[in-house]
């Protein structure tokens, strides 16, 4: 089965037609390394030429194939030694010994620079020590612009290919991790402004879809009246609401709260809209100073377990208790849990993501669902929230 050979680089063909060129013009006129040496084997100078057409051969192959290359090219290098010599020849050895060390596998870039210097060192010792003439040193500095010299550039300009091979993917992945932390903040951000928008205006949409219902199905002016009043009075505080979000939302000085957050003092407040609103509502809170994360959480569960039960629960009392203790503080709002055809107002099903959202940012815990209890089922919210954050009390 025949072996197709890789097709090689067009700057390699340029460089093996180059040398056999430049060593069929030196041969032309007659030109060699070592004209009547003692050690030229053949002196005839047609010989020169298989050296120095398989060292253009293995031109071809010096980046594909270099380790390969450089063995045929030692073999031809060597053969060439014993004959008249090409300068052509040699020049291509050099080249095939820097492309063995800049395009061949790592380990052999390390060995090669390694193998170079041994020889060069050998090939100064050896010859001083047995011929015993200053001349002999001129060996080992052959060796070493021949084989050492070309190794060691190869083996500079593949540490600084390498390097910036291994800068640019530090920097790509740089990038990329930019890119994901710049997405997962734009995605946490929308969801912080979803469960704020919901949070500030569901209650109020609740309340008027509820009593506009109401004004609509009942034929008392008096009725129609008060409703109207409630309706009034949540599209008026709906609206600050939202305003005061778009005020986030334009507002480019770095804050990410609103400029009037709510806070465990607007319980009260908040409760007797919901008692406004129609339901019946028993506050018991006990706490002390908390955390701005801590009371803002706190509130909007409250809000929204709220604005569930005026949309979900059966007729009853809903009761809401704040109890903080042990580092603590537990949020549990209950409401009665019984069979409805259907809610007072259309939901989402978005509250309770938003709460358990909420109470993950802080490292607290969530639960909600209906419970057995004396006077029948309940629906229960119940969250637990760290007053310490990052050692602040």
């Amino acid at each position: 089965m025949a072996v197709r050979l890789p097709r090689p680089h067009r700057d390699d063909l340029r460089i093996a037609v180059g040398g056999l060129l430049g060593g069929l013009i030196l041969y032309g006129v007659g030109l060699g390394t070592r004209a009547d040496q003692p050690m030229v084997l053949w002196p005839d100078s047609r010989v020169l030429l298989l050296p120095l057409v398989v060292m253009a051969g293995c031109e071809l192959l010096r980046r594909s194939m270099p380790r390969t290359a450089l063995l045929i090219g030692t073999v031809a290098v060597t053969a060439d030694l014993l004959t008249r010599g090409s300068l052509a020849t040699v020049l291509m050895f050099t080249d095939l010994v820097y492309a063995a060390v800049v395009y061949g596998p790592p380990a052999s870039a390390r060995r090669i620079p390694w193998i170079a210097g041994l020889l060069t060192v050998a090939g100064t010792v050896v010859p001083t020590a047995v011929l015993r003439v200053p001349e002999a040193l001129l060996i080992g500095v052959a060796v070493g612009v021949v084989a050492l010299g070309p190794a060691a550039t190869g083996w500079i300009i593949r540490n600084h290919r390498d390097t910036a091979a291994a800068e640019r993917l530090r920097a790509e992945q740089t990038a990329l991790l930019a890119e994901i932390d710049r997405t997962q903040a734009v995605t946490a951000e929308r969801a912080r402004m979803a469960r704020e928008l919901h949070d500030m205006v569901a209650n109020h949409l609740s309340a008027i879809a509820i009593h506009s219902t109401a004004a609509l199905s009942l034929d008392d002016p008096g009725t129609s009246k008060e409703a109207l009043a409630v309706i009034r009075e949540n599209s008026v505080e709906g609206l600050a609401e939202m305003r005061r979000l778009i005020g986030i939302l334009r507002d480019d000085s770095g804050e990410t709260e609103p400029a009037a957050a709510p806070t465990l003092d607007g319980l009260g407040a908040l409760v007797e809209g919901a008692r406004a609103n129609g339901l019946d509502v028993s506050l018991d809170t006990t706490h002390g100073k908390l955390p701005a994360p801590v009371g803002l959480a706190a509130y909007r569960i409250v809000q929204e377990s709220l604005t569930n039960a005026l949309k979900h629960a059966s007729p009853g009392r809903v009761l809401v208790a704040l109890t903080q203790r042990d580092g603590s503080l537990s949020v549990r709002v209950t409401s009665p849990y019984g069979d409805r055809d259907a809610p007072r107002a259309p939901g989402s099903g978005a509250g309770l993501v938003g709460m358990r959202e909420r109470i993950a940012l802080l490292g607290g815990s969530f639960e909600a669902g209906p419970e057995s209890a004396p006077g029948g089922k309940i629906w229960t919210v119940h969250a637990t929230l760290p007053t310490t954050l990052g050692g602040t009390e």
